[in-house]
C-alpha cells in the first residue's frame, strides 16, 4: 500500500510538470483560424481573384468589333512582353538523322537549333504520295518522359497522317531526348519527371525576370520555320494541336504565331480563377510573367486569335477545371460574335479525366480536314505505331551526351551575367545607386508598407525558469501571426531580438540552442512565423519529394500576380517591429533570422530604420548565386524576388543598411551548402566596400566556421553589445 501511494504521488507529479511544459502552438486553441496553414497561397490568391475580375469588367463592356479588336491589339502587346523577349533567328541548321518507312508513309528524324547549339529532336510524318502544298499539322505534345514517342501521342499523329495531314512533332525541354539534368551513370534524368526539369529550370528564369515559356514557344515558332522550308507543306493550311502541356503550347502559338490558321487546344483551356481554386498554377513555362497582374487570362489567348478557327478540346473531370473551360468559351464567343463569325470558334467535351478519349479526337479529326480544306473520314482508326527505340534521333538518345549543347541553363546563365553586369556599373556609382534600391526593392517586391493595424489578441502566459507568452498580431493578409514573447526573471537588458527561424517557432523556442542562449544574457526575444513558415505553412500545396516540401505552384502564384513572397513576410516582420515598439515600448531592437528567411529580413531592415542591428545565421548570398548555380538548393526559391538581378540584389540591401550593425553567421552558397571564402568575398565585396569607404568597417562582419551553436551564441552576443 505505501508503495503505491508513492507511486500514485510520482504520477501526479510527472503528470503536472508534462503539463506545465511550455506549449508554443496557437491555432489548436484558436479554431477561427484552422485554415492558418494556407494563408500564403490564400492571400496571393485573394489577390488574383481581384485582377482577374478587374480584367473580366474590362471584357464586360466590349460591344463592336472596334472595341474587341482595340483589346485585342493590347492584349497581343502584353503577351509578347510576358512571353518574351524572344532572340532575332538564326539559321536553323538541319540534320535529317534517318527516314523510317512505315506503312502509308514515312517518318524523317530532324534535329534543328532554335537557337545556336539548342539542339531540338523532332519527328516529321509525310503521307506517301504528297510531293507539295499538303496541309499541315504541328502536334505538341504533353508531358512525358518519352516526349512525342508516348503510345497515345503516335496513335493521333499516324490517324493525322493516314488522312493525309503532314505532321511535325518535337521533344520539349525535360523531355525524350531533351532532357537536362540527365545523369549518365544511372541513364535518367536527377528529376523524377519532366515536371521537374521544367520548373527547376524555370524558377531560375523567374528569378531573372521572365517565363521558360520563351524558350518552349520559340522552339515551336522556329520548327514552324523549317516546316515552312518543305515543299511538302501548305504555309496556307497549317494547324496546331496537343493535349496537356501541348494544349498550352498550342494556346500560346495560336496567340503569337499569326502563321498558324487552325488551333485545337485539348485539356488545357480553363481560367486562372479555377486553377487557383483547385491544384494552383501549374509548372512554370504555363506561367507567363506576371502574366495575372498584366490583366491577362487563357480567354486571351483567344480573343488574340480571333476570328481564326478554333476548337477548344476538353473532359469535364480533367484538372483543368471544366467550368472554367465553359466560362471562358462564352466570354471568347461573345468576340467571335462580335466580329461576324461564330462559327469560327467550337467546344466540345467528354466525360473523362485529364485525357484523349475517342469522341474528342474523332471530333478534332473533323475539325481540322474542315478548316485545312482536307475532306474525308474521321473515324479514329487503329494503327500500329513506332517502338520508342525506332524513334531515337540522337547518337546516344539524349542530346545532352550527343551534343556539347546549351540548355535552359546556360542560356539563363548568359542572361544574367548581362544583369550583372549591368548591376555593377550602377554599383560603381554607389551614392546614386543606394539612394534608388530601397524604392526599387520595395516596387519590385510588392511591398506595402503596413496597415490596418488591428488590436493584438493575449493568448496564454507560462512562468518558469523565464517568462514565455503567446500573442496573435494582425497580418498583412486575412491571417493572424503567432508570436512568441520570451523574457527572463530578472536583469533584463533594454533591447527586444526579433527571431525569425525558417523552421518555424517551435524549433526556434524548444529545439534550438540559439534563442536561449541570447535569452540568458537578458535580452527579451519575439519570436515569429512569417506565412508558409511553421504553424503558417505549408498548406495542401505541399510541393513534392524532389523539391522537399517547397512548392513552386505556390511561388508562380505570386508570380503571376506581380508580387513575392518577400514582399508580404516583409510587411509582416515590419508589423512585429510595430508590436515591439507599440506593446513593449521598445526603442533598441534588433533582428536576427536563421536560414534562407535572411533574404526577408534584409528587405524589412531596409525598408525601415528602426531596426538598430541585423544578423543573419546561414543565409544565401545573393539571387545572381542561386540563379547560377545549376544544382541549386530548391528550398531557397521562396526566399526569392522575381526580375529583382535587373535592379538590385542581396548585397545592394545589405549596403543600404549602413551605419547600422550587420553580421553574417556561416553564408550559404545557391547548392544549400557552406559558401567558400571566394563566394563570400565576390559576393558581399560591395557592401563591405560600402561600409569601408564611409567609415564604418568594423559594423560589418563576416564570421564562419561557426557552425557550433555555441559558437554562433557568442558571435551574437558579442554583436548585441
Amino acid at each position: 500500500m505505501k508503495y503505491a501511494i508513492k507511486f500514485l504521488f510520482l504520477f501526479c507529479f510527472l503528470t503536472q510538470q508534462l503539463s506545465a511544459q511550455e506549449d508554443v502552438s496557437f491555432f489548436e486553441y484558436w479554431k477561427s483560424y484552422s485554415d492558418i496553414e494556407n494563408s500564403l497561397y490564400k492571400h496571393f490568391s485573394a489577390i488574383a481573384y481581384d485582377q482577374l475580375e478587374q480584367t473580366k469588367s474590362e471584357t464586360n463592356n466590349l460591344k463592336t468589333a472596334e472595341d474587341w479588336l482595340e483589346r485585342q491589339t493590347t492584349v497581343k502587346n502584353k503577351l509578347l512582353e510576358a512571353a518574351g523577349p524572344f532572340p532575332e533567328k538564326t539559321p536553323l541548321n538541319v540534320q535529317i538523322t534517318d527516314v523510317l518507312k512505315k506503312d502509308g508513309f514515312r517518318i524523317e528524324k530532324i534535329i534543328y537549333e532554335s537557337v545556336p547549339n539548342n539542339f531540338i529532336t523532332g519527328a516529321l510524318y509525310i503521307p506517301d504520295g504528297v510531293k507539295k502544298n499538303a496541309p499541315t499539322i504541328f502536334y505538341a505534345c504533353g508531358h512525358s518522359r518519352e516526349g512525342f514517342r508516348v503510345e497515345i501521342y503516335q496513335h493521333i499523329i499516324i490517324n493525322l497522317v493516314k488522312k493525309g495531314f503532314v505532321v511535325f512533332t518535337i521533344d520539349p525541354m525535360g523531355q525524350g531526348e531533351r532532357y537536362e539534368y540527365w545523369d549518365e551513370q544511372i541513364n535518367q534524368s536527377i528529376l523524377p519527371i519532366p515536371d521537374h526539369e521544367h520548373s527547376y529550370a524555370g524558377a531560375q528564369c523567374i528569378i531573372s525576370g521572365y517565363s521558360t515559356a520563351s524558350y518552349f514557344i520559340w522552339d515551336v515558332i522556329r520548327g514552324i520555320d523549317y516546316l515552312l522550308t518543305r515543299k511538302e507543306v501548305d504555309p496556307n493550311r497549317l494547324g496546331m494541336t496537343g493535349r496537356s502541356g501541348g494544349g498550352n503550347l498550342t494556346a500560346y502559338i495560336g496567340a503569337l504565331d499569326d502563321r498558324v490558321l487552325a488551333t485545337a487546344p485539348e485539356c488545357y483551356i480553363t481560367s486562372y480563377e479555377y486553377l487557383y481554386r483547385s491544384r494552383g498554377p501549374q509548372c512554370a513555362e504555363q506561367n507567363l510573367y506576371q502574366m495575372v497582374g498584366k490583366g491577362l487570362d487563357h480567354a486571351d489567348f483567344i480573343q488574340a486569335r480571333a476570328p481564326k478557327p478554333t476548337f477548344i478540346i476538353s473532359t469535364t473531370r480533367d484538372f483543368f477545371s471544366i467550368q472554367g473551360t465553359r466560362e471562358t468559351f462564352q466570354e471568347v464567343k461573345t468576340m467571335y460574335d462580335a466580329l461576324g463569325k461564330p462559327q469560327n470558334l467550337s467546344m466540345i467535351e467528354d466525360d473523362a479525366i485529364h485525357q484523349s478519349t475517342k469522341k474528342n479526337r474523332e471530333a478534332m479529326y473533323a475539325f481540322f480536314q474542315k478548316e485545312l480544306d482536307n475532306p474525308g473520314s474521321n473515324v479514329d482508326m487503329e494503327v500500329e505505331v513506332p517502338t520508342v527505340k525506332e524513334l531515337q534521333i540522337s547518337k546516344t538518345g539524349q542530346l545532352n551526351t550527343s551534343f556539347n549543347k546549351e540548355t535552359i541553363f546556360s542560356l539563363n546563365k548568359a542572361k544574367v551575367a548581362k544583369q550583372e553586369a549591368s548591376l555593377l556599373k550602377k554599383r560603381s556609382d554607389y551614392s546614386a545607386h543606394l539612394n534608388k534600391i530601397v524604392t526599387d526593392a520595395k516596387q519590385i517586391s510588392g511591398f506595402k508598407a503596413p496597415s490596418n493595424l488591428k488590436k493584438v489578441i493575449f493568448s496564454g502566459r507560462y512562468l518558469s525558469n523565464r517568462i514565455l507568452e503567446k500573442y496573435l498580431v494582425s497580418g498583412s493578409g486575412e491571417y493572424m501571426l503567432p508570436v512568441v514573447l520570451l523574457k527572463p526573471l530578472q536583469n533584463i537588458r533594454n533591447e527586444v531580438v526579433l527571431y525569425f527561424d525558417t523552421k518555424g517557432i517551435e524549433h526556434a523556442v524548444q529545439q534550438d540552442s540559439i534563442v536561449s542562449g541570447i535569452l540568458d544574457k537578458g535580452y527579451t526575444v519575439l519570436v515569429t512565423d512569417l506565412p508558409g513558415i511553421g504553424e503558417l505553412g505549408p498548406g495542401y500545396l505541399k510541393g513534392d519529394s524532389y523539391i522537399k516540401e517547397v512548392s513552386y505552384n505556390q511561388w508562380f502564384a505570386a508570380n503571376l500576380t506581380a508580387n513575392s513572397f518577400v514582399g508580404l513576410r516583409s510587411e509582416d516582420i515590419l508589423r512585429i517591429l510595430h508590436f515591439a515598439e507599440k506593446e513593449l515600448n521598445a526603442t533598441n531592437i534588433a533582428a536576427i533570422s536563421n536560414g534562407a528567411l535572411g533574404s526577408e529580413l534584409l528587405h524589412a531592415a531596409a525598408f525601415t530604420n528602426n531596426i538598430d542591428k541585423i544578423a543573419l545565421i546561414n543565409p544565401f548570398l545573393s539571387y545572381i548565386d542561386i540563379a547560377t548555380t545549376k544544382l541549386y538548393a530548391p528550398s531557397y526559391i521562396p526566399h526569392t524576388v522575381s526580375g529583382a538581378i535587373e535592379k538590385y540584389d542581396l548585397p545592394d540591401l545589405m549596403a543600404s543598411l549602413y551605419p547600422r550593425k550587420v553580421l553574417v553567421v556561416d553564408p550559404m552558397s545557391g547548392d544549400g551548402h557552406p559558401a567558400s571564402m571566394l563566394n563570400i568575398e565576390n559576393s558581399l565585396k560591395f557592401p563591405l566596400e560600402v561600409y569601408k569607404k564611409k567609415g564604418g568597417e568594423k559594423n560589418m562582419v563576416i564570421s564562419t566556421n561557426a557552425n557550433e551553436s555555441q559558437l554562433t551564441i557568442s558571435k551574437l552576443l558579442t554583436w548585441l553589445k
